[in-house]
């Protein structure tokens, strides 16, 4: 195994705190990332993907299968004013940055009502961004109001931690996975033409849910077989599912034990997949 991934996953500093759940692979934590990151070692972690609150549970009104929906998720994704949203997301970045490798690079997913901050955040604590990615959704929900363009797309930060760093990406991958042209920065849910199937909530779900596909193309395009992922903001656990179809270590921390539960049933219930190539057919195969 590359770098001894697998004995160093052992020995993650943990302060005291027990796994939810852990195999030779896998670490999930129910803890409050702000609390529980303070323990990791540092320079520990290869690439991070986070899905952090997107603070839009104030009260208002969604549409969700034809159906007028309340837009509150739960106690995790209200803040009280424009400067605590701002001082959480300065907070964990910057936890985020001292276990990151030092060529180690962080995915952050968002949409207008915090993304801006998280930008910012990002450049404050010293991280240089390389992509601002745009996901389209083909098929979003209507908005009620009428009286602006419907949300249809959110957008993913790269940031590399040392911006004189060579980091990894499979741009060949890419390129292959994309008819032989370089991926461009606006991606695409017509792969699937669904935002994320039932058939990946098999076990439960979660509101802010992503499909399989987008973490593929995200964990495929800037990490190696072996390679430790970690997700702080874990919910169904779809970055730990991805993780280990494809050979990848991961730990994985929610402050909600409904979806650390559910993160656990889909990692048992996900194969372990250390030996396909991640060149060629035998990765569309997969895909």
């Amino acid at each position: 195994m590359r770098r001894g991934q697998a004995a160093q996953l052992g020995k993650v500093g943990d302060g005291g705190v027990r796994p939810f759940f852990k195999d030779e692979n896998a670490k999930l934590y129910l803890a409050d990332s702000l609390e529980l990151l303070k323990n990791f070692p540092a320079e520990f972690v290869d690439v991070i993907f986070a899905d952090p609150p997107y603070f839009l549970s104030n009260g208002g009104f969604t549409c969700k299968s034809g159906k007028r929906a309340s837009v509150n998720k739960g106690k995790w994704d209200k803040a009280a004013t424009l400067d605590d949203k701002h001082k959480f997301n300065r907070a964990w970045i910057n936890l985020c940055k001292k276990i990151l490798k030092p060529d180690g690079t962080i995915w952050i997913s968002g949409t207008l009502h915090n993304i801006y901050s998280v930008g910012m955040a990002l450049e404050q604590e010293g991280f240089k961004i390389m992509n601002n990615i745009t996901w389209q959704k083909t098929n979003p929900p209507p908005n009620l109001s009428c009286r602006y363009f419907t949300h249809s797309t959110e957008t993913i930060l790269w940031a590399k931690k040392n911006a004189d760093a060579k980091h990894y990406f499979n741009y060949e991958l890419m390129k292959e996975l994309n008819g032989g042209k370089q991926m461009k920065d606006v991606w695409s849910d017509i792969w699937t033409g669904t935002l994320t199937p039932q058939r990946e909530k098999l076990f439960g779900k979660h509101p802010t849910q992503k499909p399989l596909y987008l973490l593929e193309k995200i964990i495929l395009a800037s990490t190696r077989e072996d390679d430790l992922i970690l997700d702080p903001f874990c919910g169904s656990g779809t970055t730990g599912v991805v993780c280990k179809k494809w050979g990848r270590k991961f730990i994985g921390i929610d402050i909600t034990e409904e979806f650390v539960a559910l993160s656990k049933e889909r990692l048992i219930h996900t194969q372990w997949r250390s030996a396909i190539s991640t060149t060629g057919s035998k990765l569309f195969a997969h895909l």
